[in-house]
């Protein structure tokens, strides 16, 4: 209905003319002065046919991608047409974006919209500066109300096509001549808002009463709230007198700071204070379009989730407990409102960052998994009433970090590898990873010449490295028994010269790997504990017992936090400080392309072949930017801050019997492992990456479709 040619006539009341209007009816369509409205606790579209209930699913969008900060807005209009397609493809119908766009965005929207019959609709974010926010602790800052004002205003005039938004350091900029305000269906205004800014807000400003707009007003609001409706206001003012037109309005707004009581939360953040969508009214024409709250809600975070018993023991519509659909259920009690659940979801990591008492983890699944879980809880979103939700996120984005891993690496590099071990990096239906090696136990796909060759029953050693892992293959005679030993000297100067109690080694050896048929893993120095060194000598959160000390000969396993003691009010109970055994090593295929694909694997031991492959994260043996290979430094004595830039990795093998050493590489001299050959590589700049959808991406299709 979009590719025919239209002739209207258009007859001016006072005119002396007849004109004659030529276009399609996507461009009449984006010209909708209200594309969009809230009707009761529906959405609303207009079509030619119409208004149209709309159920909203769909995904978050970033600016990021692999190379780039998501500030220098480098995602091409080519890219973006793409991921239109892909996302349409998976029968999503709406795409949320936190902020103003460069215009591909929009082009590539328009052009997608142009060609297809069903079209994708906007969220549109309007975002406002949060180390302002941080900074001053005060919302009627006149530097950050100055920036924030503008930055609405720009993106109101690149939706409607409006010309030119100059550069800026960190926000798109460029030349917007798409009108794409057709398929803008609402507006999601700020950020997940910090309490103390809220509080240092309703503090400076405790007098300044009500707020009573052209299209907003407040009736017992906070001051914090008051300046909500203003903003609101403002922008609407704007768009409506600039572009004749209106659409619904949110703000956004998150677990941390909603309307509910939890009587099991003991944080100073997490129930500080409360930002009420319901005292924020319509006024004028607003009244006829709506308004929304809009809520970033996930099943793990904050902890009260876990642990509140209004949710945990909530029975949902499947007769299952179910503390998500528990919590979503009282959120619509309590609200005047209808609620988009703006932001949800959980990553297909290796990485796990909090637990949920029903499996709905931060971190740690598949990407079977992953699209399993976003299916069971949007079902949820849907079953308690909800406008609908928007999965977070679209695309992996490597600048992004994670509490429990952030201390580890170089904030300035985070955007040129894939950090596995940071689960923030992986809530996206479409990967980057290159997967340079399967992993597979195949052996096929290895380039170059093995590290070292050998005699015994252990007959090579080769090596190899991508953007997210350090790969290692051992060949070797498959009627050998026992396991493999893998021993890395990172760091010159420290690490143990004594493996499994009895074997000496030349080099100082930081990590161990140890594959068996019990229980594999990676080891590391204690005297390069980065967990044991920030949590119990320097934090003092658990029992690290003595200083570490150098050449120790013991090797502890790799942890990472999870949580730290938790009180819990409601029933006089102080919750221990949690971790867990990141170093850990899961068997299994690690080939994409494979249908037994299992993408939390770690090795494959082909022993009938005699091939073991392994890929290590990178920062699971200490990196910092593998791009430039810096690595933790002495840690034991510089803190976690120490950094030190390497030449390579020192890398053997051995192989034991009943702790008996049988064979090496290189070769046992003299009763003890020589000097390990080294591997090294090339620094980068600009990774390499490959678009790949995630098997979570076809779970999702299908949830879409019904």
């Amino acid at each position: 209905m979009k590719k025919y040619i239209i002739i209207g006539i258009l007859i001016v009341a006072v005119g002396v003319g007849i004109y004659f209007v030529f276009g399609n009816s996507q461009e009449r369509e984006a010209h909708e002065i209200q594309p969009a409205r809230i009707t009761g606790d529906q959405f609303e579209v207009k079509t030619p046919d119409g208004w149209e209930q709309m159920t909203i699913k769909g995904v978050n969008m970033g600016m990021a991608k692999p190379g780039y900060f998501p500030g220098e807005a480098a995602i091409t209009e080519d890219e973006y047409y793409r991921w239109f397609e892909q996302i349409g493809e998976m029968n999503a119908n709406t795409v949320r974006v936190y902020t103003l766009h460069p215009p591909g965005f929009y082009n590539a929207l328009a052009r997608y919209n142009d060609r297809n019959e069903e079209n994708i609709y906007i969220m549109h974010g309007l975002w406002a500066d949060e180390g302002k926010m941080h900074d001053g602790l005060d919302a009627f800052d006149e530097a950050l109300n100055e920036e924030f004002n503008q930055d609405m205003m720009n993106v109101m005039d690149a939706i409607h096509g409006g010309g030119t938004v100059e550069p800026e350091p960190g926000k798109a900029s460029g030349d917007y001549t798409k009108d794409v305000s057709g398929y803008v269906i609402g507006w999601i205004m700020g950020v997940e808002w910090y309490p103390p800014f809220v509080v240092g807000t309703n503090e400076k400003h405790d007098d300044i009463g009500q707020y009573d707009g052209t299209f907003y007003r407040t009736e017992d609001a906070s001051p914090f709230e008051h300046w909500l409706a203003e903003k609101m206001d403002y922008i609407s003012k704007y768009e409506n007198e600039t572009y004749g037109s209106l659409r619904p309005m949110s703000f956004t707004n998150w677990v941390t700071t909603d309307i509910l009581e939890h009587p099991s939360d003991s944080s100073d953040m997490e129930d500080l204070v409360s930002v009420d969508p319901n005292v924020i009214y319509t006024e004028g024409e607003m009244e006829d379009i709506g308004q929304y709250a809009s809520y970033h809600i996930y099943p793990y975070y904050p902890d009260f989730l876990n642990y509140d018993k209004k949710y945990v023991e909530y029975t949902d519509h499947r007769g299952e407990k179910n503390n998500y659909a528990g919590y979503l259920n009282e959120m619509v009690a309590e609200h005047r409102l209808p609620i988009l659940v703006a932001e949800f979801g959980v990553p297909a990591s290796r990485g796990l960052t909090h637990r949920n008492p029903f499996g709905w983890n931060q971190g740690f699944h598949t990407e079977e998994e992953q699209g399993e879980i976003v299916t069971h809880l949007y079902e949820n979103i849907l079953e308690e009433g909800m406008l609908g939700g928007l999965i977070f996120t679209w695309q992996d984005e490597w600048f992004k970090r994670t509490w429990n891993t952030m201390d580890y690496d170089d904030p300035d590099r985070r955007p040129f590898w894939s950090n596995a071990q940071t689960n923030e990096q992986q809530f996206g239906l479409l990967s980057f990873d290159t997967h340079k090696i399967k992993v597979d136990g195949d052996g096929s796909g290895w380039e170059g010449d093995p590290l070292y060759t050998g005699s015994g029953v252990l007959e090579s050693l080769t090596m190899d490295h991508d953007e997210q892992y350090l790969y290692l293959k051992v060949e070797h005679d498959p009627e050998m028994e026992g396991g493999i030993n893998i021993p890395l000297d990172v760091i010159d100067g420290q690490g143990n010269h004594t493996l499994n109690g009895q074997i000496e080694s030349e080099d100082g050896i930081d990590f161990l790997i140890d594959i068996n048929s019990e229980q594999s893993r990676v080891t590391v120095d204690d005297y390069y504990d980065f967990f044991e060194i920030q949590y119990g000598h320097t934090l003092e959160m658990i029992d690290a017992g003595e200083a570490p000390e150098m050449d120790s000969g013991e090797f502890n396993p790799i942890r990472l936090a999870l949580n730290k003691e938790y009180y819990l009010p409601d029933r006089g109970v102080t919750l221990p400080f949690e971790s867990y055994e990141t170093g850990l090593l899961r068997e299994g295929i690690g080939d994409p392309e494979a249908e037994s694909y299992d993408s939390l694997t770690d090795y494959n031991w082909n022993r009938e072949e005699g091939v073991l492959e392994i890929r290590l994260p990178w920062q699971l043996i200490g990196a910092r930017d593998p791009s430039q290979r810096e690595f933790l430094g002495n840690i034991a004595e510089d803190g976690l801050e120490a950094s030190v830039h390497i030449d390579g990795i020192g890398v053997g093998a051995y192989v034991t019997d009943d702790q008996q050493l049988v064979d090496s590489l290189p070769a046992v001299e003299a009763g003890r492992l020589p000097a390990l050959d080294m591997y090294t590589w090339e620094e980068w700049d600009m990774p390499e990456s490959e678009e790949r959808l995630k098997k979570s991406y076809d779970i999702i299709k299908e949830t879409f479709s019904e």
